[in-house]
C-alpha cells in the first residue's frame, strides 16, 4: 500500500523549490523523506517529475488489459513500483533512488501508526515487503538496461510481471485479501496490527 507517488514528491519538490520557507510542506513528510530532502536538495525536483511521470504511466497500463488493473496489491501496483525505480535510478541514480524507495516505505509506516488511509487501506507490513521487493527488481532492471528509453522499461517491467518474477499479494477473484493457504483474510480480525497474514506470490499467479 503507497500513498499516492505524487502527493509525496510534490511535497519534496515543494521543499527543494523553496527550502525552509515552506515549513508547513516539509512538516507533513515524515523524517525519514525530511532527512531524504536534506541529503539530496538538489535532486528532489527530477525525482517528482520522473515520479509523477511513473505515476501517470501505471494509471494509463491500468486501464488495458495488459495487467489485472488492480492498483492496490495486484500487478498494476508491482508495475508502479518497478517502474518508478527504474526511471528514477536513471534519472537520478540507483542508489538514491533505492534510498528514496527506503525513505518512502519508511514513512508509509508512520501512517499505520496514525491509522491512515493510503489508496483506501492502511499499509501493513506483507503490503511493505511487497513495494520494497518490487523496487529493488525496477533497480535490477535499470542496471542491466542503463540507457533503456521509457517505452523500453515499459516493457521490460511488463515482462517481468508476466514471467512472475515481481510479487503480489494473494487475492480471490473478488479481491478479497487470502493467506497463503487459499483462505479469506478478515482484515477486521487484524485492525491495528502490523502484520496479517497477507500472503506474497508471484507475479503471473491467476486470482483463485
Amino acid at each position: 500500500m503507497k500513498k499516492n507517488l505524487s502527493s509525496l514528491f510534490i511535497l519534496l519538490c515543494i521543499y527543494a523549490s523553496f527550502g525552509q520557507a515552506n515549513k508547513s510542506g516539509f512538516k507533513k513528510l515524515s523524517a525519514a523523506e525530511k532527512c531524504w530532502v536534506i541529503s539530496h536538495p538538489f535532486k528532489a525536483k527530477k525525482a517528482y517529475r520522473i515520479s509523477t511521470a511513473a505515476q501517470k504511466t501505471a494509471d494509463s497500463i491500468a486501464t488495458t488489459n495488459r495487467l489485472d488493473g488492480d492498483k492496490n496489491g495486484g500487478q498494476v501496483d508491482a508495475f508502479r513500483h518497478a517502474y518508478w525505480m527504474a526511471t528514477l535510478s536513471q534519472g537520478i541514480g540507483k542508489r538514491s533512488a533505492k534510498s528514496l524507495g527506503k525513505a518512502h516505505e519508511k514513512g508509509n509506516y508512520k501512517y499505520y501508526k496514525k491509522n491512515k488511509l493510503e489508496d483506501g487501506s492502511i499499509p501493513d507490513e506483507a503490503s511493505s515487503e511487497m513495494d520494497l521487493y518490487n523496487n529493488n527488481i525496477g533497480i535490477l532492471i535499470f542496471k542491466e538496461n542503463k540507457k533503456a528509453d521509457k517505452s523500453k522499461f515499459i516493457d521490460l517491467v511488463l515482462e517481468q510481471i508476466h514471467q512472475g518474477k515481481l510479487k503480489i499479494l494473494r487475492k480471490d477473484p473478488a479481491g478479497n485479501y487470502q493467506n497463503c493457504y487459499g483462505e479469506n483474510i478478515n482484515l477486521e480480525d487484524y485492525k491495528g496490527q502490523w502484520s496479517n497474514p497477507k500472503c506474497l506470490i508471484s507475479s503471473n499467479k491467476k486470482k483463485v
